[in-house]
């Protein structure tokens, strides 16, 4: 039987954890594991790129920008992280069609080499003070292309997982493979923290932030070289089923976009903002905070493997509607009793992370992407993901800045917390597709 919570027990070796659906898992007589770490890799470049450029506008924005106003060049290179995750849709569309016509490796390869190609840019712009309105121009230009890039990453990243994952392990490796985009953050905090120690925050400011976009690109290269030694998925390649239209995946896309608002804000409050969080209310340094982060994340990729076994054990949108009602109901509080003063600030991002954010992310790739059909799967489930992550995710360091420089503080806690509850409605319009098991090796 099945409950609201999802399944009474856990399903058997090649179905799906969720009211006895069939899996449509193309693993089984391999491990994946090379599968696994070629889309784990990626998760740590694009966590690092995407991470480093928000913890570091507040340093290199003085430069980039023209003016005289610190806040408004703040808030205006906060502009440039939204607008890079605004064009993500448009990317998951035109790479979700290449990855369902052409494969997930090849894909993977166009998305990491732009990526990587960006970062390299990026550290080497021109200042506003030597191009004048060209180097905000570039700035935005190039974080656009990574953006349209990184629309088509993850989408394919997640249907590569759902398709080489090991029957009954699927759950895990969706959390594993989530785990590189903690990885790339714990990267991130640790690079800034060592900037800001080493360079001092003046020192940063004046071009020690370029370093952090190098590091990124040399990442990039090294994900790069690991995909291209991977296997192409063998569902994929032995699928030949016509392809369905998109209009007959709208539910699940609508499901899909809701529940990615509860898990792309609680993600992107819990391990990007809320450093700059914690020092607005005044209760800690940004250095201190930068790398006060690193340990609570290596938490936080603990407990998303407890989750991906949990998941594959009870069910995975059992253990996902656990993670967003958690989200919903703790957020505030823990995050009053951090401004009051009452919690540190490691302990409150530690609840917040393990109950929270950890039993929601780790999930969010395979139970997004195995509901939909081979030939469309990257394409119906990185649009509804992609827009969901623009409006709410990407947008929300600039929110909860001006929030913050409007006196509002308080209310960022709230935004997030209505966030997840939304994204709990999603999980009750979601409807796992059927389809048959099949067991496909990969192709070597």
């Amino acid at each position: 039987m099945t409950g609201w919570w999802g399944p009474r027990r856990a399903a058997p070796r090649g179905a799906v954890a969720e009211r006895g659906v069939p899996s449509t898992a193309g693993a089984g007589t391999t491990t994946g594991r090379r599968e696994l770490l070629a889309g784990t890799v990626g998760g740590v470049v694009e966590s690092f790129d995407w991470t480093i450029y928000a913890v570091l506008a507040p340093y290199f924005a003085s430069r980039m920008f023209a003016g005289h106003d610190e806040v408004t060049k703040v808030l205006v290179a906060y502009a440039g992280f939204a607008i890079s995750f605004v064009v993500r849709p448009v990317g998951s569309y035109l790479l979700g069609r290449v990855a369902d016509a052409r494969g997930r490796r090849f894909a993977l390869m166009v998305s990491m080499g732009t990526i990587c190609a960006g970062s390299l840019v990026i550290a080497a712009l021109p200042t506003a003070a030597t191009a004048g309105l060209a180097a905000p121009a570039l700035l935005l230009l190039v974080r656009a292309v990574q953006g349209v890039a990184m629309g088509g990453e993850n989408p394919s990243v997640a249907a590569y997982v759902t398709e080489t994952a090991p029957a009954g392990r699927r759950f895990l490796h969706s959390a594993l493979s989530y785990c590189g985009v903690i990885i790339g953050n714990v990267l991130c905090f640790a690079v800034v923290g060592a900037l800001l120690l080493g360079f001092g925050e003046q020192g940063v400011v004046d071009g020690g932030w370029r370093i952090g976009f190098v590091v990124g690109a040399v990442l990039g290269l090294l994900a790069f070289w690991v995909r291209g030694t991977a296997a192409e998925s063998g569902e994929f390649r032995r699928d030949a089923a016509p392809r369905p239209r998109l209009r007959g995946q709208l539910r699940n896309m609508v499901a899909v976009f809701l529940m990615t608002t509860g898990t792309t804000v609680g993600y992107y409050f819990g391990t990007t903002y809320l450093p700059e969080f914690a020092e607005q209310a005044g209760v800690s340094h940004a250095a201190a905070n930068n790398l006060g982060m690193v340990p609570n994340l290596v938490l936080l990729m603990a407990a998303m493997a407890v989750a991906g076994v949990l998941a594959d054990r009870f069910g995975a949108v059992r253990v996902f509607r656990i993670g967003l009602v958690l989200l919903a109901l703790v957020t505030v509080p823990v995050m009053t009793a951090l401004t009051a003063g009452r919690l540190p600030v490691w302990v409150a991002t530690a609840l917040y992370l393990v109950l929270g954010v950890a039993p929601t992310i780790s999930l969010a790739n395979v139970l997004f992407a195995e509901v939909f059909p081979v030939r469309v799967r990257v394409v119906a489930m990185g649009v509804p993901f992609t827009l969901g992550v623009a409006l709410f995710g990407g947008t929300f360091p600039l929110v909860a800045q001006g929030l913050g420089a409007a006196g509002l503080l308080d209310a960022v806690p709230w935004a997030a917390a209505g966030a997840a509850a939304l994204g709990l409605v999603g999980t009750a319009v979601l409807s796992p597709a059927r389809q048959p098991v099949t067991a496909v090796p990969n192709d070597e």
